[in-house]
């Protein structure tokens, strides 16, 4: 494939939003000793993507311009580097592309053999693409942070999950399940019968005002919070906790990371502890086995194709899409 061109969708400065995007005929890139060769057949938008191009992460990322953006993906190994061990030409599989570099935009991408895992056909590609930015982070927030075992030996314990019906939202109420939690979900009235059929147990629609205050409906203090919304200050948190309960932050803000600091120091029983993902094969591969056994879904919200990726981009900025925003090779 060296020197062939494939389509690609790329913006060349910070901000624009999905005006900026450009598409655009650029070579297929070659497989370093340790990654595969990718032919992309689904992405997943995270809202960290557009919050890239905003400049949120400036001057981290993007490393450089011009800069194919989304780093989840679905595809087929189309070729291997000379130290790839695990993968061969015609495995179908889901990876987690370096954020970086990016390149999940596109016809084909390059992903390293350690955030790269086998997807069984009962997977399909938009399925298999949803999970490892939005999946890993729900599931790490429940193992590390919660403590959940999903062996049937962890403690019961109640956990709030707000935006409930979102990417990581979603996830999050189903896993949580899983270990056998109690889980009340905050989400929009729209989404009140998906989250039900997710597995909550009390779900409330957040524009209410029994919803803005997070009460349970059944009056349970909540061990831990799995926070994907935003806007919300601890003194609407704090009351709801039980004695030891603590609040996970998927989007943590300077403000996050100082309350987190002042609770250590005061030696607070209730704790808010900012989230960094830290993305690992296995975990990766846990989920995908999920997906394979009925005991996971990814809730596809909209599935462009990438000649209208400027389209999917719009709907994840919105801030209101259903699961998961997905783009088709």
């Amino acid at each position: 494939m060296f020197g062939r061109l494939m389509r690609a969708v790329q913006y060349d400065s910070y901000g624009g939003g999905a005006a900026a995007l450009k598409h655009v005929d650029v070579p297929i890139p070659s497989p370093k000793k340790d990654e595969v060769l990718l032919k992309l057949e689904a992405s997943s938008i995270n809202p960290v993507d557009w919050k890239i191009q905003k400049g949120m992460l400036r001057p981290f990322l993007p490393r450089k311009f011009p800069f194919i953006p989304v780093s989840d993906v679905a595809g087929e190994v189309v070729g291997v580097g000379s130290g790839v061990k695990n993968f061969k030409e015609g495995d179908k599989v889901v990876a987690m592309l370096n954020v970086l570099s990016g390149g999940g935009f596109a016809e084909y991408a390059t992903a390293s053999e350690s955030l790269t895992v086998k997807r069984p056909s009962e997977v399909p590609p938009p399925d298999g693409a949803g999970l490892p930015i939005a999946g890993l982070t729900a599931l790490q927030m429940l193992t590390q942070a919660v403590g959940i075992k999903f062996d049937g030996s962890g403690k019961r314990a109640n956990v709030l999950v707000t935006a409930a019906s979102g990417g990581v939202g979603h996830y999050a109420v189903q896993l949580a399940k899983l270990g056998d939690l109690h889980v009340t979900a905050t989400c929009g009235a729209r989404n009140i019968e998906l989250v039900k059929s997710l597995g909550a147990d009390e779900v409330v629609d957040y524009k209410t005002t029994e919803g803005a205050s997070l009460k349970s409906p059944s009056g349970l203090k909540y061990d831990a919070v799995i926070h994907c919304a935003t806007g919300i200050g601890w003194s609407v948190f704090e009351p709801n906790l039980s004695e030891n309960g603590i609040v996970i932050d998927i989007t943590p803000t300077a403000g996050t990371f100082l309350n987190f600091v002042v609770k250590k120091l005061t030696w607070s029983k209730k704790q808010l502890v900012p989230l960094v993902l830290s993305p690992k094969a296995e975990n990766l591969d846990f989920l995908v086995q999920l997906v394979k056994d009925g005991k996971l879904k990814t809730v596809v919200d909209s599935k462009y194709p990438l000649s209208k990726a400027e389209d999917a981009w719009a709907k994840i900025m919105d801030g209101h899409a259903t699961g998961k925003v997905i783009v088709e090779m």
